[in-house]
């Protein structure tokens, strides 16, 4: 694997850690003992899943396209873009409701959609990559 790649893998690695200290937020959260109004605990979960799965869809990405052979540039674009979404889309849940009881979620939520766009274009770069690393291969 590039060592770019493998230093970007080994950081994410070290993140799941803090999607497992927001697990026991939300294990507090579900349980009552910390405070949080509906649309709150309904972002916060969204929040703590989509960090979680797209976590492990930017390690598949990577793991995926080093397995097809792309070039360590376009691999560890393509898969850096699937993580940063990571970061976006999560941040948008959790900042849009972040208050005391708040009724709507407020313009964090841009960061839900430019992470999903950040997401998109990596799907398509890692896709293309792989595509063309495998014909290639012929």
């Amino acid at each position: 694997m590039d060592p770019i790649l493998t230093i970007v893998v080994g950081v994410t690695l070290l993140t799941v850690v803090g999607i497992a200290f927001g697990g026991t937020f939300m294990l507090r959260i579900v349980s009552g003992k910390q405070g949080a109004n509906a649309l709150q605990k309904t972002m916060f979960r969204a929040g703590h899943a989509h960090a979680g799965v797209l976590v492990t869809l930017g390690l598949v990405v990577a793991l995926l396209t080093q397995a097809a052979g792309v070039s360590p540039g376009w691999s560890a674009s393509g898969s850096i873009l699937v993580l940063s979404s990571a970061i976006f889309v999560p941040a948008g849940f959790f900042f849009s409701v972040i208050g005391a009881d708040p009724v709507r979620p407020n313009a964090w939520m841009r960061s839900v959609w430019i992470g999903f766009g950040v997401l998109v274009a990596g799907l398509i770069v890692a896709g293309i990559a792989v595509i063309t690393a495998g014909v290639g291969a012929l």
